[in-house]
């Protein structure tokens, strides 16, 4: 019998731009990161539900409401869970300074980590310039990307059934791109200014779904990536460490050492093999 995988612990765990009500949402494998991982404090850093498509198209099947159920199961257990929205979910804003549920939907925040640094902690829609001065590039761009999302998912589905593991075609398309390279290098300077300026010690953001962790002249930049392309989570560690869990290559390691162990396993005999022997 495969050995159940251990839970592992961390002090904080931010996520972000998991894109429930989208058909591009990794929910399945969001929900197997809850299963493994606890936390002290669990910060969800906008973009949680996209407000923008399901304005357009309704689309909430049961793993998009097990992923709020199991966030709502923590606050509840006592786990602080800070929730900051983002672009997508910009509705939630308007309630800022309030708590559903022990969920407390704040605008930003500052979190000091266990080896007492200072992090400020934003979505970073706002220092998108797109989507700041220009709503309706933001839409139009938003449109082109889901139709790339789209694609992402039928090349998942046909990986899947070739029986190999999940692999971003959309985040490597990306990645190919000049202006996008240069575009996520603007980004992450914008967000290094401004922790500059507000005097902390780093900053924690999502928005571009590309994950991160690198200093920027002193200030210590963190992008969490995301639940629709490369599936993401930026973790504290006790000592206030801080990490980026790649989920997709953990369950791809897992896999692999299940199936390593049940090639290893012995064959079973038949009745008439040992009456033979």
């Amino acid at each position: 019998m495969d050995a159940v995988p251990a839970v592992k612990r961390y002090r904080s765990i931010w996520i972000s731009d998991v894109h429930l009500g989208t058909r591009g949402c990794q929910a399945d494998m969001l929900l197997d990161f809850l299963k493994h991982t606890e936390s002290d404090h669990l910060f969800l850093v906008g973009d949680i539900v996209d407000g923008w498509r399901l304005k357009k198209a309704w689309y909430w099947p049961q793993p998009h409401n097990d992923v709020v159920q199991k966030i709502m199961r923590r606050a509840r257990k006592g786990v602080e869970v800070y929730y900051i929205p983002g672009n997508h979910d910009e509705a939630a804003r308007d309630y800022v300074g309030l708590q559903f549920g022990g969920v407390h939907v704040v605008d930003e925040w500052v979190h000091t980590t266990a080896d007492g640094r200072r992090l400020l902690i934003t979505h970073g829609d706002r220092f998108d310039a797109v989507v700041r001065y220009a709503k309706w590039l933001a839409l139009l761009g938003d449109h082109a990307y889901v139709t790339l999302l789209h694609i992402n998912t039928a090349f998942n589905w046909v990986r899947r059934k070739l029986g190999f593991d999940y692999w971003s075609l959309s985040a490597y398309l990306k990645h190919k791109a000049k202006t996008a390279v240069e575009f996520i290098g603007k980004y992450e300077e914008a967000l290094g200014e401004e922790a500059r300026r507000r005097k902390v010690d780093g900053v924690v953001c999502g928005h571009i779904h590309t994950a991160e962790m690198r200093d920027i002249e002193g200030i210590l930049y963190c992008n969490d990536g995301d639940w629709v392309e490369s599936c993401t989570a930026l973790v504290e560690h006790d000592s206030g460490a801080l990490e980026i869990i790649h989920w997709a290559e953990v369950m791809a390691r897992r896999s692999a050492d299940r199936d390593s162990n049940s090639a290893t396993l012995p064959a079973k005999t038949t009745s008439k093999e040992r009456e033979a022997a």
